[in-house]
């Protein structure tokens, strides 16, 4: 299949809102695919590519190539240009792989190059989603979405599924099972304001859970084998001794365990996520580490809230009553995260309460009675954190990519310094933004403008917008020594001028009160 037909498919794919189309755009491109082109090409429509590392970064693509005039690409040439980069290593490394990129984006057309860029940035925005992909996978394998959801569940891997889907149909879905080694796609939570908007939704009965501000992993036993996964289903064993020895020391034989990972202070609090994520990032091999597997600021401490296997026995689709007990039974308290069973709004609320005073992130609430429905992002499991609000001034702004180009889409967010008289950067986001206020701030914006480049606009510091964001982390990529965390637009505030935007005081203010007054942001 030649690769334009699918870059055209995935620029029709961001330009509609209609799910339906997405559906038929997608399932049309996976069918046209050969046989063995289907791997490749379902993880190009996902917004993937099957190398996860190519060495290709943001930098890499500032600079490339004119496109080419005619299409000559296939999607088997990518799919090949991408392992030979992924392949680049040793001495002179650089220099091969900026010939192996800028030789594969001169053969590429505007809208080939347009999809590269998102599959090697990562930032493939055509809104559609996993569950999109899913029913395309259906639909273009004349197979039920229920079967390739169950296969997805078990494989963790769309691109498989959708060979087996497409090359043996139902068949080939049924030959997908369990197997302990095998990473699955995590289970995800909703969201709700509150607890008892939570426990609408699951019903009470329920169990809360403490939600941890940590890293999330899949540990997989197999005897003395230990295997860790991310939450992306990459693996990390070799990034975490430390819970790699826990697991080793867990009463089990062979088990599936889904947690989180986090730093945890001398108190037994948790430390700020970025120190939790940078040591997760990073291979540490040292003595001091290997030989303190219980964790403390040197190590990650390994927190488990459900059970997908036990010595020989799935446990995916019992109610979430019998995988906590199964839980309880397997494991020790201290390898447990922290759990209660709730009857009413009151409870949900004072274990939320005491959560967050613990330093925690907030509450999961879970329904008793649901099973372990891998990969989606259901009604089963509810998360509540405490949210903030800041009114903030946007300083810059960058040009969007698929279903976004053309508009000023990521935000450059200042707060106001109060002595300086100057605004300090916090971050960024893009989330939030409805079709119509992307349309609005774009033209706001460009009448704002001081400075412009290919992909940013500079702006007059005026522009007031409201933000909601989970927390404050300290950063060294910014000057104010702190960031936002999951920031998200709420509205724009044009009643409010810049001179009444929130400070970087108050910013660092949210920080100490989560982190404790001996934490420094700066």
């Amino acid at each position: 299949m030649e690769f334009v037909a699918l870059a055209e498919a995935s620029a029709a794919v961001a330009a509609t809102t209609s799910r339906k189309a997405k559906v038929e755009l997608l399932a049309t491109a996976l069918r046209r695919l050969a046989p063995t082109e289907i791997e490749a090409g379902a993880a190009f429509l996902s917004g993937e590519l099957r190398q996860r590392q190519t060495g290709v970064g943001w930098a890499s693509l500032q600079s490339l190539p004119p496109p080419a005039e005619s299409a000559s690409l296939t999607v088997a040439d990518v799919d090949r240009a991408a392992t030979e980069l992924a392949a680049v290593a040793g001495a002179g490394s650089r220099s091969r792989r900026r010939a192996a990129l800028d030789r594969l984006f001169a053969a590429a057309t505007v809208p080939e190059q347009v999809l590269l860029r998102g599959l090697f940035s990562g930032e493939l925005r055509q809104g559609a989603a996993a569950g999109v992909l899913v029913e395309a996978v259906a639909r273009a394998g004349g197979v039920s979405a229920p079967a390739v959801r169950r296969a997805l569940l078990l494989a963790g891997d769309l691109p498989a599924v959708a060979v087996a889907a497409l090359t043996d149909g139902a068949a080939g879905l049924a030959g997908f099972a369990l197997r302990v080694g095998t990473p699955l796609a995590p289970m995800l939570a909703a969201s709700a304001a509150t607890p008892a908007a939570a426990l609408a939704t699951t019903g009470a009965p329920a169990l809360v859970d403490v939600k941890l501000d940590g890293v999330r992993i899949q540990v997989h036993v197999e005897g003395e084998q230990i295997a860790v996964f991310s939450r992306s289903l990459d693996v990390i064993t070799d990034r975490m001794p430390e819970v790699v020895a826990a697991a080793r020391e867990l009463p089990v034989r062979q088990a599936v365990l889904d947690g989180e990972a986090l730093a945890l202070d001398a108190a037994g609090r948790p430390r700020p996520f970025q120190e939790t994520s940078g040591r997760a990032a990073t291979r540490l091999r040292s003595e001091r580490v290997a030989a303190s597997p219980a964790a403390g600021p040197a190590g990650l401490s390994p927190f488990f809230f459900d059970i997908l296997h036990l010595d020989g026995e799935d446990l995916l689709d019992r109610p979430l009553a019998e995988r906590s007990a199964a839980l309880v039974a397997s494991l020790p308290p201290d390898r447990r995260v922290s759990r209660a069973t709730v009857a009413d709004d009151d409870e949900a609320a004072a274990r939320f309460a005491a959560a967050v005073a613990a330093g925690q992130e907030g509450v999961v609430v879970k329904s008793l009675a649901a099973g372990y429905d891998a990969g989606r992002r259901g009604s089963a499991w509810v998360k509540v954190k405490p949210r903030h609000t800041l009114d903030l001034v946007v300083l810059a702004a960058e040009w969007g990519h698929g279903r976004r180009h053309g508009w000023l889409s990521n935000l450059h967010l200042g707060a106001r310094d109060a002595e300086g008289g100057s605004f300090v950067m916090l971050g960024k986001t893009f989330k939030g933004l409805t079709d119509e206020l992307l349309r609005w701030q774009t033209e706001r914006l460009r009448g704002l403008a001081v400075a412009s480049t290919e992909w940013l606009v500079r702006v007059r510091p005026e522009l007031v917008v409201e933000i909601a964001f989970d927390g404050v982390q300290r950063s060294d990529r910014y000057p104010g020594g702190v960031a936002l965390r999951f920031a998200r637009v709420l509205r724009y505030r044009e009643d409010k001028p810049a001179a009444e935007a929130d400070t970087i005081e108050a910013v660092r203010r949210i920080y100490l009160a989560s982190h404790g007054t001996d934490a420094t942001p700066s």
